[in-house]
């Protein structure tokens, strides 16, 4: 899945999400978004540089985030060449949004990431388990007889059916995870402000008891001030 936007004075104008990059996708944007003058490009995938190569032949200056890439924050991640780009980019996103404030940051992809980022600036680590989707695949592929069920904003105090066991397990557990490290982090660093982001988010909003924000172009934000720090902070000319 590739997505793309066009941010402007820091706002997201424009976006479309294709199921692979091809160099049209960027032209019909910028047909629409005629102004664009730089780009930065974030791979999960290790395609990066293909796509970087293919966005500076239509954008005069484009940023390859890479584990090198300067950040506006601390990195305390031990392994920072491991740190997947989507965490890095939504904690850059949760500090400008919060600056200031200690931030969780909730992204709900195919893995289930929960970051801090310290009021100091500093993004701490987190935790990586299996996404919602993902545990519902695993239970239908690995467990026998049980179907393949769907995130459901639907709340029962039990499951009354098979189906609706794995639902309500599936959501419930997901929540009292969150709810979790929610509590702890809080405990522990206060003044704790939640954000949530990714695809599956909006089913959440309603289990989890604490007031939590939601941004769903949060890593867009994160990339857009990465590309803004190193277009005009650290190449100021």
């Amino acid at each position: 899945m590739v997505k793309l936007a066009v941010a402007d004075g820091g706002r997201i104008v424009a976006q479309r999400c294709e199921e692979r990059f091809g160099s049209s996708s960027v032209d019909e944007l910028l047909a629409a978004c005629p102004a664009v003058d730089k780009a930065v490009v974030c791979s999960t995938r290790g395609d990066a540089e293909e796509v970087a190569a293919a966005v500076r032949r239509k954008v005069g200056w484009c940023l390859e985030f890479t584990p090198r890439t300067p950040v506006p924050l601390r990195n305390a991640y031990r392994t920072p060449e491991t740190l997947g780009r989507d965490r890095l980019a939504a904690a850059v996103g949760a500090a400008e949004r919060f600056p200031g404030r200690n931030v969780l940051v909730v992204d709900f992809g195919t893995a289930l990431t929960i970051d801090l980022v310290t009021a100091d600036g500093t993004f701490r680590g987190g935790f990586i388990s299996p996404g919602v989707r993902s545990r519902f695949r695993s239970l239908h592929d690995y467990t026998a007889k049980l179907p393949l069920c769907a995130p459901t904003e639907e709340m029962l105090p039990l499951g009354v059916t098979t189906e609706t066991a794995v639902m309500q397990g599936v959501m419930q557990g997901v929540a009292y995870e969150i709810g979790g490290h929610m509590e702890r982090m809080g405990a522990e660093y206060g003044d704790l402000c939640t954000i949530f982001t990714g695809g599956d988010a909006k089913y959440f909003a309603k289990r989890i008891k604490n007031t939590i924000f939601a941004d769903c172009n949060l890593v867009f934000r994160g990339l857009n001030r990465i590309l803004e720090y190193n277009a005009t902070e650290k190449n100021p000319d």
